[in-house]
């Protein structure tokens, strides 16, 4: 009996200790850290605040964040995508001999430039950004003077071919050359027409051959200022008076006509007494038209008939005239290098600002060509 006592009270101390190492051992984790005791306060929570109506009325009357700001094509002056200005220019050598009309693609082009080459016909260099058309007609060779138009934009020039010093020159100015007669692509030729009136151009396959220094300047640099501001208005429109019709000899083989139409804000073209015409039925028209004077050397190279190449210098300073909403107005231009854009200033010195739009600039020479706007 004695020992079956004994050995209930030791069966009892061992519970009682059993149960204080196991709730000892609930004090920990198993990582010796000591958790809070059931009996001890837990951390108080903090205190409900309340919002009052002045607090609410402040943040009700917090400013709104800024809107973004607008961003603009450089060439046009027009509201765009940021993303899709992300490439270089894409400038291509058109002709406009008689036996090239119509042309192809010149409507989509943001800015044409004409020039007076041999023989006292024109041609033009028709740059892309905004727009690049499937195909362009009919590409021609390269001339003296389109280094210097090119060169502010530092992009693409494409053309059929050139003499050597010509491609040259192009070379110099931070711009790319896509040439034909070097087996580059993008050239055909049109079944349809007889050589050398025929050669298509592909201005998205050029641009896919872009090589990487050319991607510093994506998008290229604005040529013209523009009045994009909103409520604001063209130099010609708010400064000029109305203008109906320009009439711009540039040579006595040459003679473009602009005419106004309100129906569209744009003048469009006529070569003489023809309307200047796409192939697509489009009559070329432009937002503005700038006209400016220059003065035209005759190189010491000839072409393949044997006549004299001449040169437009467009280095320089002169008078012209700016043609935007059925108005114009007298401008003087600076171009004091050749990678500089040209500077146009109203005669009170201050910028001048053309319509957001596409844009055609005639280089006149300026002992042989002259204007009239009646």
């Amino acid at each position: 009996m004695r020992r079956t006592l004994r050995r209930q009270r030791a069966a009892g101390v061992v519970a009682v200790v059993m149960t204080v190492a196991i709730a000892m051992s609930a004090c920990t984790t198993g990582w010796g850290q000591e958790l809070a005791w059931p009996w001890e306060d837990p951390e108080p929570l903090p205190t409900p605040t309340e919002t009052t109506a002045a607090e609410t009325e402040v943040r009700k009357a917090a400013p709104p964040k800024p809107a973004p700001k607008p961003v603009y094509w450089p060439l046009t002056g027009i509201p765009g995508n940021e993303a899709a200005m992300r490439h270089p220019a894409v400038s291509v050598k058109i002709e406009n001999a008689p036996e090239a009309r119509p042309t192809r693609g010149l409507e989509h082009a943001d800015i044409v430039w004409e020039e007076v080459v041999e023989g006292g016909i024109t041609r033009f260099v028709a740059t892309y950004h905004s727009t690049l058309p499937d195909a362009v007609e009919p590409v021609r060779s390269v001339r003296p003077m389109d280094a210097a138009i090119v060169a502010p934009m530092k992009g693409i020039l494409a053309y059929s071919g050139g003499q050597l010093p010509f491609i040259d020159q192009v070379n110099r100015v931070s711009t790319q050359s896509v040439i034909m007669d070097d087996g580059h692509a993008g050239f055909s030729r049109d079944p349809s027409r007889a050589a050398p009136h025929n050669v298509i151009g592909r201005p998205k396959v050029f641009l896919a051959q872009e090589r990487e220094d050319m991607r510093l300047y994506s998008p290229p640099p604005a040529q013209f200022s523009y009045a994009h501001e909103k409520g604001e208005r063209s130099s010609a429109a708010t400064q000029g008076r109305k203008a109906g019709t320009l009439k711009v000899r540039l040579s006595n083989r040459q003679t473009t006509n602009w005419y106004w139409n309100g129906e569209s804000g744009t003048y469009k073209r006529s070569e003489g007494a023809a309307p200047s015409m796409a192939m697509s039925g489009v009559r070329h028209g432009a937002r503005n038209v700038v006209a400016l004077k220059m003065d035209v050397v005759m190189t010491s190279y000839t072409d393949p008939s044997g006549a004299s190449v001449p040169e437009t210098q467009l280095v320089g300073s002169g008078e012209g005239f700016v043609a935007s909403q059925g108005r114009v107005v007298k401008v003087r231009w600076e171009k004091p290098r050749v990678g500089a854009s040209i500077q146009l200033e109203l005669e009170n010195g201050k910028p001048v600002k053309l319509a957001p739009g596409n844009t055609w600039v005639e280089l006149v020479p300026r002992s042989s060509g002259s204007w009239s706007v009646p």
